[in-house]
């Protein structure tokens, strides 16, 4: 059983930047992360292979965020730069087979809240 636990999340003025880490218990080779809104269904936000070599992002964030990973310590970051009111949401980190689909994925951290604040 992997166990995913993020940090970082927290409130910040539009514009600002957030950086957002997940600590994996052991080595997984996708991961990914997600957010949800309230009322809204849970979206990708930006995903990563195990070399780094292969980076995904969902058109909403691309240009803004950054998804990376530090394979020794079993950890990927997402930098989250100009956010936007509209970036609100709580943010999970996922691991699993890759894709853009949340069922893609089996294991899930806890989520974090990010508030940007207009």
């Amino acid at each position: 059983q992997v166990q995913l636990a993020e940090s970082g999340g927290g409130l910040v003025q539009a514009g600002g930047s957030l950086r957002l880490s997940c600590a994996a218990s052991a080595r997984i080779f996708t991961m990914a992360w997600f957010r949800q809104a309230p009322g809204k269904e849970r979206e990708f936000v930006a995903a990563i292979s195990w070399s780094g070599a292969s980076r995904n992002y969902a058109d909403s964030v691309k240009g803004r965020f950054i998804v990376s990973r530090a394979n020794a310590e079993n950890t990927v970051y997402l930098q989250m730069n100009s956010l936007k009111p509209e970036d609100t949401a709580v943010y999970y980190c996922a691991a699993g087979a890759g894709g853009r689909g949340a069922a893609l994925y089996s294991y899930w951290g806890q989520g974090t809240q990010v508030t940007v604040s207009s």
